[in-house]
């Protein structure tokens, strides 16, 4: 029974509030077609969450995304 937890910063999408609905129904899709491809797992008991996380409350190097991200532009 395969667990896959995917974090994402809420950036992209629409007004920068994270990935769209049908990009994370591409992801949960891709990730669980992946698992039955190379481990052989039934679609049925694969698990897929996607956490959403602040640009604040994701750091890199000491520094938040959202201050790397306004460096970069």
């Amino acid at each position: 029974m395969p667990y896959v937890n995917i974090k994402v910063t809420r950036e992209g999408g629409p007004d920068g509030t994270g990935p769209t609905p049908e990009e994370k129904t591409q992801l949960i899709k891709g990730v669980t077609d992946l698992l039955q491809s190379v481990l052989n797992k039934s679609p049925a008991t694969t698990f897929v969450v996607i956490d959403e996380v602040s640009l604040d409350d994701w750091g890199i190097s000491g520094r938040s995304v959202r201050d790397i991200r306004a460096t970069e532009s």
